[in-house]
C-alpha cells in the first residue's frame, strides 16, 4: 500500500482551500530498466475529494503526471473542524484513502 498522501485544508472565510501531495511512483510505461526492459504503466487514474458527503473536486490524471503529484484546489461552504476525504484509483486497482480536517 502507499504512503498517506499528506492533506492540508485551510478556511478563509466560507472558502476552503485544500494542498494534497500525494506519494505514488506514477511509471509512464515509456522507461526502460536496467535490462532494457519496458517499465509498465503505473499511474493514478482518478482522485477525487468530498466535503460532507458531497464530491468537491475530480480529476483523471494519465501517464504524464510527475512521481509524487501536488495538487491544490478550493471549494465554498467549508468551516473550521469540517473533513475533506481524498481518493485515488490507480491503474493497477490499487486505491488510498485519507482525510483532513479543515483548520
Amino acid at each position: 500500500m502507499a504512503d498517506p498522501m499528506r492533506i492540508r485544508a485551510q478556511a478563509q472565510g466560507d472558502k476552503v482551500t485544500v494542498r494534497v501531495l500525494v506519494s505514488h511512483e506514477m511509471e509512464s510505461g515509456q522507461r526502460r530498466d536496467g535490462a532494457g526492459k519496458i517499465i509498465p504503466a503505473w499511474f493514478i487514474q482518478t482522485i477525487s475529494a468530498t466535503h460532507n458527503g458531497k464530491t468537491v473536486m475530480s480529476a483523471q490524471w494519465g501517464p504524464a503526471v510527475s512521481k509524487n503529484p501536488f495538487t491544490q484546489f478550493s471549494f465554498k461552504g467549508g468551516k473550521a473542524g469540517d473533513k475533506v476525504v481524498v481518493t485515488w484509483v490507480d491503474s493497477k486497482g490499487d486505491k488510498r484513502t485519507d482525510e483532513a480536517v479543515v483548520a
